[in-house]
């Protein structure tokens, strides 16, 4: 063949191959759908543990609508505000590409949406698959206002596992015989810790070993010899379960919407805003077994709901006897921190396009943990020897603003709303999980952004200290996934933990529980531009302000790439 004829042969194959890729662009766009939803925040009688009280639901649901999607759909969601209280909406784990305004978190990305009135949240579904969820971002009202998001393969894709037989969203929540705005504002106005939960839930409901429960409990039915998956979600306001299933194995095959190599353990333990997927099989004698989620407590001396809930896995040719009691499991202790390491230690990703940075180009140590503000005694000064909880990250104590968004000041210039010298390392050193300095007590308070430049690659040491108590801190990072490619115990020593980092196949999240009394170190690239809050997923933690919020810049300064304001953007 001369030249010019293999020259013409390239130039065809090159426009086979340049048709084939647009026609397969062209029918993944054909395949993408448009979902449309309308949320009615409103308050709703519930009844439980023998009482009825108006709760806040979507819907008059609770737990609120399982939102359904393949990757890459578009959710459109009108959410109008019927109930007494402002309200935000979060769709936890969805990374908001160009889409910051569709966030959710009260004063960061938008101002709240007052009584009466409508806000659309707009988005799509980018390269994103397993399970999330959705929940309200202001005060505490996501102890009632969540929901499941289920985000299937695109058409002809599918699991990198066997198609199970049953697919079963697991929502563990906590509930309170109370108001729960209530309960916050008592904490709020005494500075000491909220009254604990009344039960834990399962899909809302506490289950059969509470009183007036047994009616209500949730019942799975299954076959023998079926697979099941079940989407566990932890959907708790401020603490750590462990779940399980008697008599059954579970095999892990997703977290935080990332697909993991699959393992298989007795128990997992799932942190506030976490996600776990699992695989049971129906492989034992057909009875009736519980399902059961107890907490992972770890704060030294904090009280804590010290109860089990349940649900029934229940396999349909079993004898039906009403005597008969479903298998209760043996759960952990609450304060089993090694179970909890041996769940954590076996998460790995299965490798896939996004690769872990290796080239830093932005190191951050950031402490967590709890603080205490002195006080003069008195009804306002009932924490710890007459002070006020606190909380904050390098000992800055995060203050939302009142008057605007972070997001929108930023985007219309609005000056005196925040400052953007958060700083990257502890302002001073000490030995964080040892006998702390009560000069170290004491945070300051303030709203500090930290300026990340577009595309770096990021490190973040997350270090817990033993400030009033060491404590296991879910710490969740809006916009973004990362890798978590180390912890350990103790204080992270840059010298010899380095060396041990996980840059192979570690976990993939988008929120983290850093260990009691340790530290745990993330990477991620700062590919969306925005203003995203880092924060830890306690709620009771995030209103003493254990949070800051990071500004990912694109271009010279500016937000270029992201979408303008909606016009329905709620004002202040």
């Amino acid at each position: 063949m001369d030249a010019k004829n293999f020259g013409c042969g390239i130039r065809s194959l090159f426009q086979l191959l340049l048709a084939v890729l647009i026609f397969g662009f062209m029918a993944s766009l054909a395949d993408a759908k448009t979902h449309h939803h309308e949320f009615d925040v409103q308050e709703t009688p519930v009844k439980r543990l023998c009482r009825t009280h108006n709760i806040i639901t979507v819907n008059g649901k609770f737990p609120g609508p399982t939102l359904a999607v393949r990757n890459g759909d578009t959710l459109v969601i009108k959410v109008t505000n019927r109930a007494r209280y402002n309200v935000t909406l979060h769709w936890h784990g969805i990374r908001q590409m160009r889409t910051p305004w569709a966030d959710g978190p009260e004063y960061v990305t938008q101002c709240p949406i007052r009584p009466g009135a409508t806000y659309t949240y707009r988005f799509t579904i980018e390269n994103q698959e397993g399970t999330l969820w959705w929940h309200a971002h202001s005060r505490w009202l996501r102890a009632t206002v969540y929901g499941a998001i289920i985000i299937f393969p695109k058409s002809g894709s599918s699991y990198p596992f066997p198609k199970p037989n049953l697919e079963v969203p697991i929502i563990l929540g906590e509930w309170w015989d109370r108001n729960i705005i209530d309960v916050m504002r008592q904490a709020l106005f005494t500075g000491a810790a909220p009254n604990v939960s009344d039960a834990y839930t399962i899909n809302g409901q506490p289950g059969d070993l509470y009183r007036c429960s047994s009616k209500a409990t949730k019942k799975i039915s299954v076959k023998s010899g079926e697979t099941v998956l079940l989407r566990v979600i932890n959907a708790a306001l401020n603490q750590q379960l462990f779940f399980t299933v008697a008599n059954h194995k579970l095999t892990v095959v997703e977290a935080d919407a990332s697909y993991h190599k699959p393992f298989t353990t007795r128990v997992i333990m799932v942190g506030p805003g976490q996600t776990t997927n699992v695989l049971l099989t129906a492989d034992q004698p057909p009875a009736r077994y519980y399902m059961a989620a107890s907490a992972y407590a770890t704060a030294q001396n904090a009280p804590f709901d010290n109860t089990t809930t349940t649900a029934i896995l229940e396999y349909k040719n079993a004898r039906r006897r009403s005597s008969s009691s479903p298998v209760l499991p043996q759960l952990p202790a609450f304060n089993d921190t090694a179970t909890t390491t041996a769940f954590t230690s076996q998460l790995r990703s299965i490798p896939s396009n996004a690769k872990v940075p290796t080239k830093i180009d932005k190191k951050l140590f950031f402490t967590v943990g709890l603080g205490v503000v002195n006080c003069a005694p008195g009804p306002r000064c009932q924490g710890p020897n007459n002070t006020r909880f606190a909380a904050s990250m390098n000992n800055v104590s995060f203050v939302l603003p009142r008057r605007t968004s972070l997001l929108q000041a930023y985007y219309q210039n609005i000056p005196g709303v925040f400052t953007t010298d958060f700083p990257r390392v502890p302002p001073v050193k000490f030995n964080y999980t040892g006998n702390v300095s009560r000069a170290l007590w004491q945070p300051r308070f303030a709203t500090k952004l930290y300026k990340l430049k577009y595309g770096s690659n990021v490190q973040i040491v997350l270090q817990d200290t033993a400030i009033f108590s060491t404590e296991d801190h879910p710490i969740h990072l809006h916009g973004y996934h990362f890798f978590v490619v180390g912890q350990g115990f103790g204080n992270f020593n840059p010298q010899t933990d380095t060396s041990r980092f996980n840059l192979v196949d570690p976990p993939v999240r988008n929120t983290i529980d850093v260990p009691v009394g340790g530290w745990a170190v993330i990477r991620f690239v700062a590919d969306n531009p925005g203003v995203w809050l880092f924060h830890c997923h306690i709620d009771s933690h995030l209103t003493w302000g254990l949070a800051m919020s990071f500004l990912v810049e694109n271009g010279k300064g500016k937000l270029q790439s992201i979408e303008p304001p909606p016009a329905d953007l709620p004002t202040c």
